[in-house]
């Protein structure tokens, strides 16, 4: 007779494996390399001439195609345009400040070494800023394999007591229903959220597992199941160490300073065009069943201006932006609640209502309630705060990744990175930010929801957590500025959509025009990260200029026998 538990760990292993019984060969960033170098060997750079190449919005999406079009398709680099309507580049990838009145990053890129392919590849050719014998490639990796991240308190609970995560905390309805989604076609998905997947087992959203991924990714209960399923497949080999996020690759400095300040040199010794504060307020198409862009309205500092397109000429556009109507506060004043303008959902919406197949915006830009999430970033003389938290974690700066208070109303976590986190950081200056999730609710402390509260209140919030409430007035002294971050739509590419309502990088009929951003489908790949930036500009730039060559596939670990196995196992934790 086979036991229960017995039938059961069958049952999940049936599950996960059932659609992926043939496991494939693991695609590696060295057999992308390999396949490029091969490639290189043959490939023929055509001329371009004077055509010109415009891209709507300057984030990490546009930078990447700008690179690629100078570095895999020989293009002038003067014939290439950046319009972005903010004063600086970088769309969602910032970092700035001073010490005079504290530094600011909305919020932090976790990189990670595996799933990261198109991403490595291209930084791979763009050299540091610090060292020109190095690439950008190089120069992240080496600092991260020098510091390691293994989060020893990842979960705290509101005694301030560290939890073992060591156990995952699954029933066995929660394995089931975890194992079921995982072999169910992406098809039967559309605007399925991850709370109706699992409401027969409502104890999955009690489970260690949900708490830390939660958080790791700010996935919601009312979050998309398509992303869900995507993210529990492009990064199932992390599953076995989630409670460490060992697998995080940090970047040095902040993501402006670390990736944006690179490449953004890169292109500027290439003479690209950046036009800065200039936003893009319509495109026109030619008429007809095809999609051709032959127009581009612009608003330049209050002066409307048009963009004719020849022919031979592309337009790229970021059809959309998280950190759109993001505002600030500081110590002793709110980050207003604003979502009543995100610029990029707008122009979306026109350009979707020219044509067929470009999309549909409305899941994605008109729920900020659903979307919205605040971060903040603490500035403060000295290392005392830092050092107290090193003894509440056991971490050094930049080996904890995140610490997340579990009880707290707001799901508070934060981030202590490795110091300094900017380049024009002094030595004797510290930095850490946070977040929380839910910021209409009201503080275990303060008794204010969280888009209300100022940076000090934020802080009073987080040093009760921390049970630092009797050296609160020592360690306040020590505060040069919390600034407090609200992003209305920060979460928007996690809603709940139908698979068309994300259009094609390159839509069907398109001559002349793509999109990029984390608004656009990839298959297999997942949203909220520097990669599928990336990978989508790749994916324009090479079919919209014909060029014949590899761009690094997604590594199939789903379909990896032994981290199947390994994946399996930690369930059962």
């Amino acid at each position: 007779m086979v036991s229960k538990k017995t039938n059961n760990k069958f049952l999940m292993v049936s599950a996960l494996v059932g659609a992926t019984a043939a496991a494939a060969a693991i695609y590696t960033n060295k057999k992308c390399k390999e396949n490029k170098e091969i490639k290189e060997n043959t490939f023929v750079f055509r001329d371009y001439g004077e055509k010109q190449a415009y891209f709507i919005g300057g984030g990490l999406g546009s930078l990447a195609g700008a690179a690629y079009l100078i570095r895999d398709c020989n293009f002038k680099g003067e014939n290439i345009h950046i319009i972005e309507g903010m004063n600086i580049l970088g769309g969602s990838n910032d970092g700035a400040g001073n010490v005079a009145n504290g530094f600011v990053c909305r919020g932090g890129r976790m990189l990670n070494e595996e799933t990261y392919e198109n991403f490595w590849e291209l930084f791979s050719t763009i050299p540091s800023i610090e060292d020109d014998k190095k690439s950008v490639t190089e120069e992240i990796l080496n600092f991260d394999h020098q510091h390691p991240t293994k989060a020893q308190a990842r979960l705290i609970d509101k005694f301030g007591i560290i939890q073992d995560v060591t156990s995952m905390g699954f029933n066995n309805k929660d394995r089931m229903t975890l194992g079921k989604l995982m072999v169910t076609p992406e098809k039967k998905l559309d605007n399925m959220t991850i709370e109706q997947w699992f409401k027969s087992t409502p104890h999955f959203f009690e489970t260690n597992f949900w708490y830390m991924w939660q958080t790791t990714f700010a996935f919601q209960k009312w979050s998309s199941l398509f992303e869900f399923k995507r993210y529990m497949e492009r990064m199932i080999f992390e599953f076995p160490r989630i409670e460490t996020l060992e697998g995080v690759t940090r970047t040095q400095y902040n993501q402006y300073d670390s990736v944006i300040l690179p490449i953004k040199e890169y292109l500027d010794k290439a003479n690209v065009d950046f036009s800065i504060k200039c936003t893009v307020t319509d495109l026109d198409f030619k008429d007809g069943d095809g999609i051709t862009v032959t127009a581009i309205h612009c608003d330049h500092d209050g002066e409307e201006k048009l963009i004719t397109l020849n022919n031979g000429d592309i337009c790229i556009m970021t059809n959309g932006c998280m950190t759109d109507c993001a505002t600030l506060g500081d110590l002793t004043t709110p980050a207003e609640y604003d979502p009543s303008k995100p610029i990029s959902g707008q122009l979306w919406e026109k350009v979707a209502a020219k044509k067929p197949g470009l999309g549909n915006p409305e899941p994605f830009f008109n729920h900020p309630e659903e979307t919205n999430w605040e971060s903040f970033t603490v500035t403060c003389k000295g290392n005392e705060l830092l050092k107290k938290l090193e003894k509440l974690s056991g971490n050094i700066p930049g080996s904890g990744a995140l610490m997340t208070f579990k009880d707290s109303n707001w799901l508070m976590s934060i981030v202590v990175a490795a110091q300094p986190h900017f380049k024009n950081q002094p030595l004797d200056t510290t930095i850490f930010w946070g977040y929380g999730l839910f910021t209409e609710k009201e503080g275990n402390f303060v008794k204010k929801p969280m888009r209300d509260c100022t940076g000090e209140e934020m802080m009073t919030e987080l040093l009760h957590h921390l049970h630092f409430e009797n050296e609160k007035d020592e360690i306040k002294e020590s505060v040069i500025n919390v600034i407090p971050c609200m992003m209305p739509y920060i979460d928007s590419h996690f809603q709940p959509r139908a698979m068309s309502d994300r259009p094609e990088v390159v839509p069907k009929g398109s001559t002349n025009f793509a999109m990029i951003s984390q608004f656009v489908e990839i298959a297999e790949d997942m949203v909220f990260t520097e990669e599928y930036s990336v990978r989508a500009a790749r994916m324009a730039v090479y079919k919209l200029l014909g060029v014949n060559k590899e761009i690094c596939p997604v590594t199939p670990y789903k379909r990896d026998p032994k981290i199947l196995k390994t994946a399996i196992a930690t369930s059962y934790r």
